[in-house]
C-alpha cells in the first residue's frame, strides 16, 4: 500500500530503518514532502536514492515570511527529475498564522503557479481558512490533493470540484467524528490515506513518533467508519493515489 504524504526527513530514525519498518508492514510506496528549498531537495535526494519512494516539493505556508518564500523557482529545475511528482505542501494556515496572511496567499499563488506551468498536481495544506483556500484554488484547473483533511467546513465544494481527500492519523482520535463523517461522505474514487510522519500518530500507536508503517491503522479506521473492506479500500486508494501524482 502507498503512504501519500510523510516528512522523511524529520522522522525520528534514520530513513533506511523507518522505509525498511515501512516494508515489513506492507508500505511499499511512500510520498516524501518538502517544506522548503532544502527539505525538498532532501526529499528528492531520499527519493532518488531508495524505490519506492517519490517526492513532493515545495514550500510549506509557515515559512511564507522566510527566505525560502522568494526561492520558489528554484523548485523548477528539481522537477526535471521524474520521482518529483507534486507541488507542495503548499496552502494556508490562519490556525497557527506563523506568517502574515497576504504573505501566505502570495506563496500559495505562485506555487499553484508553478504547478499549472509544470502540469503537476498540488498538495494543499488548509487550516482555519476554508474561504480563503477555495478561494485561491477556484482557478486552478489541475490535481488537488487536501492533504491531512481537516476542515469537514471545504469538503462540499472539494468534492463537487473532484478533489482529492487524503486522512491522516487523526481521524482515529476518539472525537474525531466529523473527519469519520467526512470520509463516508468522499467518493471511493476520491480519498486518499497518509501519516504526515512524524506528526499525527494513529491512536494504536499514539505516545510514539508517527511513521510510515502506521497507515495500515489509519487505513483500518477509514474502512471502519466507511463499512469498507480493508483490502478493497487499500486497493482503491493505491489506485487513486496512481492516477493523482502520476506514479508507475
Amino acid at each position: 500500500m502507498i503512504d501519500t504524504h510523510a516528512h522523511l526527513d524529520a522522522c525520528a530514525e534514520p530513513p533506511d530503518v523507518v522505509l525498511e519498518r515501512a516494508r515489513e508492514a506492507g508500505v511499499t510506496r511512500i510520498l516524501t514532502v518538502g517544506t522548503g528549498i532544502d527539505s525538498s531537495r532532501a526529499a528528492l535526494e531520499l527519493a532518488s536514492s531508495h524505490d519506492g519512494v517519490f517526492a513532493v516539493l515545495g514550500v510549506h505556508p509557515h515559512d511564507a515570511d522566510g527566505a525560502d518564500a522568494g526561492r520558489v523557482e528554484e523548485l523548477r529545475e528539481l522537477f526535471a527529475d521524474s520521482r518529483a511528482v507534486a507541488v507542495g505542501e503548499t496552502g494556508l494556515d490562519f490556525y497557527r498564522d506563523y506568517a502574515p496572511r497576504d504573505g501566505q496567499r502570495a506563496l500559495f499563488a505562485s506555487e499553484l503557479e508553478l504547478a499549472r506551468e509544470l502540469g503537476k498536481p498540488v498538495v494543499v495544506h488548509s487550516r482555519a481558512a476554508d474561504a480563503d483556500t477555495l478561494a485561491e484554488l477556484e482557478d486552478f484547473d489541475g490535481t488537488v490533493v487536501l492533504h491531512c483533511f481537516s476542515s469537514p467546513g471545504l469538503l462540499a465544494a472539494a468534492l463537487e470540484r473532484g478533489y482529492y481527500v487524503s486522512f491522516a492519523g487523526n481521524v482515529t482520535y476518539k472525537n474525531a467524528y466529523d473527519l469519520r463523517a467526512s470520509a463516508r461522505a468522499v467518493p471511493a474514487q476520491r480519498i486518499l490515506v497518509e501519516t504526515d510522519s512524524p506528526y499525527l500518530t494513529p491512536q494504536a500507536r499514539r505516545g510514539r513518533p508517527n511513521e510510515p508503517a502506521n497507515v495500515v491503522h489509519t487505513l483500518a479506521a477509514l474502512a471502519s467508519a466507511r463499512g469498507d473492506d480493508v483490502g478493497e479500500l487499500e486497493a482503491r486508494i493505491d489506485e487513486n493515489a496512481g492516477s493523482a501524482f502520476g506514479l508507475p
